[in-house]
């Protein structure tokens, strides 16, 4: 019963062994910047753009997820679950073009930077049909949580993020987006709960992998190299 339990709580051991590179993708200056009032806000609008162009390549993935979950997944529940995220990415897809007109930002002449095009590759990547359902689901959760306690902490007790910018928090940091993360991370810990070593090992690798892309999203946002 031990190393059941230590992998039911796979996830939290991760983020505790990891904890340096967890804060940086979720405190990261960007979004810190936002709580605190300081924000470029043509760092802002490159971060607007930018993440347009990764939710398009973020659509398909998460199809690809929903088929992996028909396919392989021990619990009926998890495809109404991501089938909940993917209607929600309809909405996103456009609330970014709202915004993009608000902000005066061409979304048509907005050129994907060098960061954005590998990440959303890595994206690809991970809906091959050889990628395991655990891996990619797995992978989905740490994307969303990201942005979850990113913007989150943008509208906690003490913060100034400037009133033009809390819708935008709200959009991930309110509390029905915090459940919806929670749920797929208990996905995520009862298929690894299940899985072998090997898997265990890639899922862990591939968490590692988004959080060293979400930080070079955010530095790439902030006019970073």
């Amino acid at each position: 019963m031990e190393g059941c339990n230590e992998k039911m709580l796979m996830i939290q051991k991760w983020l505790n062994q990891h904890n340096e590179l967890y804060t940086s993708a979720t405190r990261h200056p960007f979004t810190l910047s936002i709580r605190d009032g300081s924000v470029d806000l043509s760092a802002f609008k490159r971060w607007l753009g930018q993440h347009y162009i990764f939710v398009r390549a973020f659509v398909p993935f998460v199809a690809s997820l929903l088929l992996k979950a028909w396919k392989e997944s021990d619990d009926d529940s998890d495809i109404e679950v991501i089938l909940g995220g993917m209607a929600a990415l309809n909405d996103e897809v456009s609330w970014f073009k709202r915004e993009a007109s608000k902000w005066s930002v061409s979304l048509s002449s907005t050129v994907p930077q060098k960061t954005n095009l590998e990440y959303c590759r890595f994206l690809e990547s991970l809906m091959s049909p050889e990628v395991d359902y655990t891996i990619a689901v797995t992978a989905f959760w740490a994307i969303e949580a990201v942005y979850q306690e990113s913007y989150a902490h943008c509208l906690s007790d003490g913060s100034k993020t400037p009133e033009e910018l809390k819708e935008t928090c709200q959009r991930w940091g309110n509390d029905g987006f915090g459940q919806y993360c929670h749920t797929l991370q208990n996905i995520a810990n009862r298929r690894l709960e299940k899985s072998p070593e090997d898997i265990i090992s890639k899922a862990e690798a591939t968490v590692m992998r988004v959080l060293e892309y979400e930080v070079e999203f955010w530095n790439m946002s902030r006019g970073e190299t």
